[in-house]
């Protein structure tokens, strides 16, 4: 029985790599990848030299018989995206399945997580949270908007910085302007910043940047909340 390993990796400051994360991919025969380019900074960074190759949400059907087909033949294999748990808002869930299912093992090496580092960073209640990733680009997505508005837990998202002005309208016309919110941007890296408060003094701040920049999470508190 083989063993697949699903390794958590920094999600902006690459000292937050785990020694543990460090050891078990320099044991490995292989990495999988998200994108082998962006993992091959960090590799080369701690000085691991093992076989890599892709495995991203366009080729994961196909890359899942693969995977096995090296677990069958007594290879553990480490599965990274390029931040963060592989499988959360990331390739992975197939591949987990597919281990489970072919008989092998599944080890999970924790670390960071954008979503969670957010959520405690933002100031907002963070006892009970729904964690929703990426909202629906367009089926689905105002049906999406209303239920949300009705979470009575904290709501953690993401969003691409050039789509970031066009969810906050949206979340105005469907929770409303006082709603408390906090956008994290640029975690753990050298220009980080968490902008908090009711959500139009929040759209506000960034209505009036030139450019919005780097990895967006948005933490919207239950209806009713204030500081």
């Amino acid at each position: 029985m083989s063993t697949l390993y699903l390794v958590a990796t920094p999600i902006g400051n690459l000292s937050d790599f785990t020694i543990r994360a460090v050891e078990i991919l320099k044991e490995v025969s292989y990495i999988a990848c998200e994108d082998t380019r962006t993992s091959g900074k960090l590799l080369s960074h701690y000085g691991i030299d093992k076989p890599t190759f892709a495995f991203h949400q366009h080729n994961e059907h196909k890359k899942v018989e693969h995977l096995i087909n090296l677990l069958d033949a007594h290879h553990d294999v480490a599965l990274i995206s390029d931040a963060g748990m592989p499988g959360i808002s990331d390739p992975g869930f197939l591949a987990v399945r597919a281990t489970h299912k072919a008989g092998h093992s599944v080890s999970v090496i924790p670390g960071p997580d954008a979503a969670t580092t957010a959520l405690v960073a933002s100031g907002l209640p963070c006892d009970k949270y729904a964690y929703e990733g990426f909202l629906p680009q367009k089926k689905g997505r105002q049906k999406r908007l209303k239920q949300l508005a009705e979470e009575e837990r904290t709501l953690v998202l993401y969003e691409s910085p050039h789509r970031l002005m066009k969810l906050l309208d949206e979340l105005e016309k469907y929770m409303g302007s006082r709603r408390y919110i906090a956008i994290a941007r640029e975690l753990t890296k050298k220009f980080e910043e968490v902008v908090r408060g009711p959500l139009d003094e929040v759209m506000l701040k960034f209505e009036t940047r030139d450019e919005i920049k780097g990895e967006i999470v948005v933490v919207i508190a239950p209806e009713g909340y204030q500081d």
